[in-house]
């Protein structure tokens, strides 16, 4: 019992990473299942599971608010650990859309949107919360030092951008009243999210070029600058589809065409993201943590926005290299995944000094 409580305590706001990272994996596989058919069913196990890991994370997440408030707030104030409170709402987010997406051809249309709704409501309230919080606490600190900038600080404005992922596909089925405004929250979200993930890109990238290269326990957070790459280009097409019957069907193509625009910059950032890892492997210093979570999602959202833009532009060699994006996350979602069951059963993640 006491090192329940000890673990409590200790439980760090990045776990919920692990249900970005699977929730992601379960659509990847969705949508790529037209190359291997069995991918539809471990879709639906991915779901199923990632649905269980949130509630057993969960307990504990709110258990340490409720118990452990002093720790918490230190912990939200601190220029790195804080960043990560954002992989809740996000987690959120994307298990709206796994049930839209997946739960939806189990559970019924009806109570998949149901449920949707709740962990949609949930994230935003969460997502804009943090989004406003952790930046203004970063302000008035004024101790964040520049060696302490990551890209562990795109995931706040991130959650932003994921609203509209799930956000848009949502508004036929709220009421008729309600439906434009929430159109327009779904662009307000989106832009928010999108630039600030400039403003703090623009930030980051003088960190990398002026500053010693990131410690190895932070190096996997490379990757979250696919992250709102991928999101970005995937909430665009479904705030498209969703757009239509307000703005006519006109949207479509300036949308689709900045779409594409984006999602090209991910190639740009996929490269460096996998030269540095290749950096960090032979320097020896990559080791294993919960940090490796921030390869999965980054990765599965532009590997699910690269197969939208293939569909959009009807193109059998993007969705090929999609497929090939999608083999590179099956690998690294079964190793984080194998090597984290590893970790809880040696405690390794536990009782921070």
């Amino acid at each position: 019992m006491n090192k329940f409580f000890l673990v409590i305590k200790d439980f760090a706001p990045s776990w919920f990473a692990s249900v970005m990272g699977t929730g992601i994996m379960a659509i990847a596989s969705f949508y790529y299942a037209h190359y291997w058919s069995w991918l539809q069913s471990l879709a639906t196990v991915l779901w199923i599971l990632n649905m269980l890991l949130f509630v057993v994370l969960f307990v504990p997440w709110v258990m340490r608010i409720l118990l452990h408030r002093q720790e918490c707030y230190k912990d939200l104030r601190d220029p790195v650990i804080g960043q990560f409170f954002a992989t809740m709402p996000i987690a959120c987010l994307v298990l709206a859309a796994d049930l839209l997406i997946i739960g939806s051809q189990h559970l019924g249309i009806n109570l998949a949107v149901v449920l949707a709704k709740g962990f949609w409501l949930t994230g935003v309230v969460l997502a804009v919360l943090l989004a406003v919080t952790i930046p203004l606490l970063n302000f008035i600190s004024r101790e964040v030092k520049i060696e302490q900038i990551n890209p562990a600080w795109f995931m706040p404005p991130v959650s932003l951008i994921v609203i509209p992922v799930s956000g848009a596909k949502l508004i036929p089925y709220w009421p008729d009243s309600w439906q434009q405004l929430l159109l327009v929250f779904n662009y307000i979200s989106w832009s928010s999210g999108f630039f600030l993930f400039l403003f703090l890109g623009a930030i980051c990238l003088f960190r990398f070029f002026c500053c010693p290269p990131l410690p190895g326990a932070l190096a996997p957070t490379a990757w979250i600058n696919l992250g709102p790459i991928g999101v970005g280009t995937i909430a665009l097409y479904n705030l498209g589809s969703a757009s239509t019957p307000f703005l006519g069907h006109q949207v479509l193509p300036v949308i689709n065409l900045l779409a594409l625009l984006i999602w090209g910059f991910g190639l740009w950032w996929l490269i460096c993201a996998v030269s540095l890892t290749i950096y960090y492997l032979r320097e020896g210093s990559l080791h294993f943590s919960l940090a490796w979570w921030a390869f999965t999602f980054p990765l599965g959202a532009y590997t699910v926005a690269t197969h939208l833009i293939a569909s959009s532009i009807n193109s059998s060699a993007i969705d090929l290299y999609g497929f090939f994006c999608f083999l590179i996350l099956l690998a690294i979602w079964l190793l984080v995944m194998v090597r984290t069951i590893i970790g809880l059963s040696k405690m390794e993640f536990f009782y921070r000094s």
